[in-house]
C-alpha cells in the first residue's frame, strides 16, 4: 500500500513509548464546518501511514486525536481529552506528516517529514 498524503505518529512522552491505539480523524474544512475525510487507529509503533487518500486538494485540514480514551484505557487521568491540530495543506505535491508528542497534561507538535 502506498503512503497517504497525510500521516501521523503519536509518542507518549510520559512513558517514552509509542502511543498505540489512539483513534484519529482527518477532517477538511468545508465552509465553516469540518467534514471527515478519513479515520484510523495508531498501530503498535504509534503510527498511521494510511490516514486518508494518496492525494488531497489544497485547503485547511485538521487531525483530531482521541487522547482521553487512550489515557482512560491506561487508567491515567488527563487534562486534554482530545487534541485537534489544524494545518494548511498548501502544496498538493508534498507529503504532510503531523506528529503528536503527548503526555497527560501537555502536548506538542511540529511539521514532520
Amino acid at each position: 500500500m502506498t503512503r497517504s498524503h497525510v500521516t501521523t505518529h503519536v509518542l507518549d512522552a510520559a512513558s517514552g513509548r509509542p502511543a498505540a491505539g489512539v483513534a484519529v480523524v482527518l477532517a477538511a474544512r468545508v465552509g465553516e464546518a469540518w467534514q471527515a475525510v478519513a479515520e484510523g487507529m495508531t498501530d503498535a509503533d504509534g503510527r498511521i501511514g494510511n490516514l486518508g487518500p494518496e492525494a488531497l486538494e489544497t485547503g485547511v485540514y485538521q487531525v483530531r486525536f482521541d487522547t482521553g480514551a487512550y489515557f482512560a484505557a491506561a487508567g491515567t487521568p488527563c487534562f486534554y481529552p482530545s487534541v485537534e491540530i489544524t494545518f494548511e495543506l498548501a502544496e498538493e505535491s508534498e507529503h504532510y506528516h503531523v506528529p503528536l508528542l503527548l503526555s497527560p497534561f501537555a502536548y506538542s507538535t511540529y511539521r514532520g517529514s
